[in-house]
């Protein structure tokens, strides 16, 4: 018991000295943030014009609440380490950032409250959604786009997830990659990354066996990638893109094997 307190006294002791590289940037999260509070808090403006009539007084409805993401976007770092993803996160200038980083490690940054507005989809499409973080979370996960995704970081991403799923109710369908919803500009989280597993789990949609599918002579492939959410602008990134995410496939080609797994997969995402 002594030795117990000891050691719990000790890693106080050791927090206490220990000094947060991010105490200026974390001021900084603070003051936003209450000054996005103080916006919500403000009355609507009156919505008048001369030819519209204007109330005698402001009305608030006293059913409401926040407004909750129905997406969650996976991306890879592209960098070398956690702690370079956390500066540029936290350097004005970069103009981008995330809910979530997940280390190598498996170590679990949130950054953002998930009810705010990240800057991690940029310029991207999915479906008819063209304003994708307004609607999303985003995950970034410590990898250069060249390696591997280790056990430890995969494992809290899947924990992540669960509680992500059951908080917002997200459906399956949109677990998605930053390179599904911008194939021209993004690859991230690579083809090194478990799309299966995930799927496996309820985070993510897959393919059934393909042993035997006769795929009909009139079956469009860009019409099913469309169905599933891609942007087909560019055809050729939407094909590779779907190859990437459902074959670990960053080859350009296009034929039966692929069509046959999009032919057997898109009719889930009707």
């Amino acid at each position: 018991m002594v030795r117990a307190l000891q050691v719990a006294l000790a890693a106080l002791a050791l927090a206490a000295c220990s000094v947060n590289p991010y105490k200026a940037t974390n001021r900084s999260y603070r003051q936003q943030t209450k000054t996005l509070a103080a916006e919500i808090r403000e009355n609507p403006l009156p919505v008048g014009a001369d030819s519209v009539p204007l109330p005698p007084y402001w009305v608030g409805t006293v059913n409401f609440n926040l407004r909750k993401p129905n997406f969650v976007i996976i991306h890879h770092t592209a960098q070398n380490s956690c702690p370079q993803t956390l500066q540029t996160f936290t350097t004005v200038r970069t103009q981008v950032s995330a809910h979530y980083v997940i280390c190598r490690d498996g170590t679990v940054h949130h950054m953002l409250n998930d009810y705010l507005r990240a800057w991690q989809a940029g310029i991207s499409k999915w479906g008819n959604i063209t304003d994708i973080n307004s609607i999303s979370i985003g995950i970034e996960l410590d990898n250069n786009g060249f390696e591997p995704f280790p056990d430890a970081q995969i494992n809290s991403l899947l924990h992540l997830l669960t509680t992500l799923k059951s908080i917002y109710h997200i459906p399956a369908a949109n677990f998605i990659g930053h390179g599904d919803i911008a194939p021209t500009r993004k690859d991230d989280p690579s083809s090194y990354f478990p799309w299966k597993t995930l799927a496996d789990r309820g985070f993510g949609l897959w393919y059934s066996d393909t042993t035997g599918v006769v795929v009909p002579d009139g079956f469009s492939s860009l019409t099913a990638l469309r169905l599933i959410g891609y942007d087909i602008k560019d055809s050729s990134a939407a094909a590779q893109a779907f190859k990437r995410h459902f074959e670990s496939d960053t080859l350009k080609t296009w034929g039966d094997p692929d069509k046959k797994i999009l032919f057997t997969l898109y009719p889930r995402y009707e």
